[in-house]
């Protein structure tokens, strides 16, 4: 299992790289970022910064939409950044949360985004591609390498990923919840003729190591309200009794609203209708030998990499502990099966 840290770009970006360098120092191979560029500084400046201070990481947006970056700027950001710093980069995309919705804009279509991923991909990839009537390719790319991940939740978008998706971002750590949607991408994949083994399945939640329950449930509630917003449009659309599980939709029949002010911050004061079950379900807390628990049996149904938020009060702490523990005792228990 791989392991990867979500960082916010909030300032002084100083911090952002000193995070990003600290993790890398432990052990994780992939470093990503929200992209809001309203809400928090300029994640794709920032990235050049990282990969200039670290020599193994991948970076990118956790996640990206086509909404708000045009996709050939972004295909553009991506090969330049692997052109200077090796194949090092990734991107994850959506149809758009914060980043559209601060501006009173929407998700972009699931058919928008099938063909921003196809346009990223192919350009990101220094090749040719069909866009908006003419044939376009980086003349100045090659050999550049870059993997579309895509983030969903509903029956459709999942569909979608497994059909394009060169790996599947869940942002939710809930076990039962994430083999249903594994499953449900596995079997896109199978319809669409791929095989479903060469999309990676990536897990995010946000993971805290303590002893202190209440204190980390509340540090991590937000993550709950965050979830809230794309379960609503789930609900929306195919209802409570749908083809969802009900673990996912039930705990947001208590919501009223959401401040994107507060989106993604420890101290967001309007998730309080996210219940503590829910909050121990889609995170990770607890001691080490907690965390370890949870992520064998997320390995065990397929997840290939776990992502952790870092949007808490223990950030040093909690990628330390994982380096120099948790880290190593799932490697090693791979070694130990091999």
């Amino acid at each position: 299992m791989d392991f990867g840290a979500v960082l916010q770009t909030n300032p002084p970006a100083s911090r952002t790289v000193h995070l990003a360098k600290l993790a890398e120092q432990y052990g994780f191979s992939h470093v990503w970022t929200f992209d809001s560029h309203i809400l928090w500084q300029e994640p794709y400046v920032i990235y050049s910064q990282i990969l200039a201070e670290t020599r193994k990481v991948k970076v990118g947006p956790f996640v990206t939409n086509p909404a708000t970056r045009d996709w050939t700027v972004t295909a553009s950001v991506f090969a330049t950044l692997n052109e200077m710093y090796g194949n090092r980069t990734i991107v994850g995309i959506g149809r758009g949360d914060s980043a559209v919705r601060v501006t009173n804009g929407k998700p972009t279509t699931l058919a928008e985004l099938r063909e921003s991923i196809h346009v990223i991909r192919e350009l990101g990839n220094s090749r040719a591609v069909e866009y908006h009537g003419s044939t376009l390719q980086f003349p100045w790319s090659e050999g550049s390498e870059l993997e579309v991940w895509v983030a969903a939740y509903g029956p459709l978008a999942l569909k979608l990923t497994g059909e394009v998706g060169d790996g599947f971002i869940l942002q939710l750590a809930d076990v039962d919840i994430a083999k249903w949607m594994i499953k449900t991408v596995r079997d896109a994949a199978e319809k669409a003729g791929r095989d479903p083994d060469e999309i990676t399945f990536c897990v995010a939640a946000p993971f805290y190591i303590g002893d202190d329950w209440q204190h980390m449930r509340d540090q991590c509630r937000w993550f709950g309200g965050m979830v809230g917003n794309h379960v609503a449009d789930i609900v929306a659309k195919y209802g409570a009794d749908g083809s969802v599980p009900k673990a996912l939709t039930d705990y947001i029949e208590g919501r009223t609203g959401y401040d994107y002010n507060s989106h993604g911050k420890a101290h967001n004061d309007h998730v309080d209708f996210v219940p503590d079950e829910i909050v121990d379900r889609f995170c990770l807390l607890g001691t080490a030998d907690d965390h370890i628990e949870k992520l064998e049996e997320l390995r065990s149904i397929g997840v290939h990499q776990f992502a952790g938020y870092l949007q808490h009060d223990n950030k040093e702490e909690t990628l330390r502990v994982y380096g120099e523990t948790v880290i190593p005792a799932l490697r090693d228990q791979v070694t130990a099966k091999s």
